[in-house]
């Protein structure tokens, strides 16, 4: 009984601490910054997540709403500090934040 509680103690201690060598790989940001045709093709495929009821009835809405919701898939923290206080409204063509946006997606 006491050898099986100290092995599962055991199992447990070593998934922490590999846990802990792991953790910041996947934490860490990429070595160099995304470019235009990966941007392109995440934001191709946010649109399909869209089009195909993943994101609610609501981005499916209008234009502009899925628009919202592609720019929040493609980058839910760009989105946030660029656009999430003030959305992109129906013909609204805001070119500062679109490139504020994209230098945030760049860094």
């Amino acid at each position: 009984m006491e050898i099986s509680q100290a092995r599962s103690s055991f199992v447990c201690l070593l998934l922490l601490l590999l846990s802990m060598f792991f953790v910041p790989c996947v934490f860490s940001k990429s070595p160099r910054p995304i470019s235009d045709v990966e941007i392109r093709q995440k934001k191709s495929e946010c649109y399909g997540d869209i089009e195909s009821g993943l994101w609610g009835w609501q981005c499916k809405s209008s234009a502009i709403a899925k628009e919202n919701c592609a720019l929040r898939c493609l980058s839910p923290v760009c989105y946030q500090l660029i656009y999430e206080s003030d959305p992109l409204e129906e013909g609204e063509k805001d070119l500062i934040r679109s490139q504020e946006y994209k230098y945030c997606m760049y860094k």
